[in-house]
């Protein structure tokens, strides 16, 4: 088993069960009323998305009811949260993940949660999976200095996603004209973790492997 990528992949799938239960609650606080469209912001009035850093959390709905909407983005927020815990690295368990996002999705969930579900759902599929370190591209400095990265790079992208609400509460003009801060940090840190829990991964079955044509010395 990839270790780095069982915690990985749990950390995601956690992070954006939470994020989704986020949005659904701010949904329930809207009560009974209908949406204008597919497309709506999670947070009600008095909040303006033109003028507001995270743009009132939009997501969309198929449901037209923001009530309903927010009890099924957190039931399947807390769905997810279960089953990234649990169950992400049994037999078609990342497959099951990776489905629950889709409601999610249509269900007020938010854009970016089910994504972040998604990745933890494909990074799931890698757990079990073997790894072969003399057939990779990467060389011994470049390996170990991106092993070393994790799970720093993991803790950076679960702080910058809440973190940023304090952020966004002191600074919120400053994060508004700098809204491309919010999606790169988002991506950027995202991409760095499943670049460095690889590493992780393949540093260590690189020791094993050395481990044993030492014969365990």
């Amino acid at each position: 088993m990839r270790r780095a990528t069982r915690i990985t992949a749990t950390v995601l799938g956690l992070t954006a069960g939470v994020a989704g239960i986020e949005h659904g609650i701010f949904e329930i606080m809207q009560g009974n009323a209908r949406p204008e469209g597919l497309m709506i912001a999670s947070i009600g009035p008095p909040c303006v998305p033109e003028l507001t850093w995270n743009a009132c959390e939009p997501a969309m709905t198929i449901v037209p009811s923001f009530l309903i909407t927010g009890i099924l983005a957190v039931l399947f927020g807390l769905l997810i949260m279960i089953w990234s815990a649990l169950f992400v690295q049994k037999r078609h368990g990342s497959l099951i993940l990776i489905l629950l996002c889709i409601p999610l999705l249509l269900f007020g969930g938010g854009l970016f949660p089910p994504l972040i579900g998604i990745i933890a759902g494909a990074l799931g599929t890698r757990i079990n999976k073997p790894l072969n370190p003399e057939g990779s591209r990467l060389s011994g400095a470049l390996l170990r200095t991106l092993a070393l990265l994790w799970p720093w790079s993991l803790a950076l992208f679960v702080v910058w996603v809440f973190g940023q609400w304090v952020i966004g509460h002191f600074f919120n003009d400053w994060l508004l004209a700098n809204g491309y801060l919010i999606i790169t940090m988002v991506l950027g840190s995202l991409v760095l973790t499943v670049t460095t829990v690889y590493a992780r991964d393949l540093h260590e079955a690189a020791k094993v492997q050395r481990t044993s044509a030492n014969g365990g010395t």
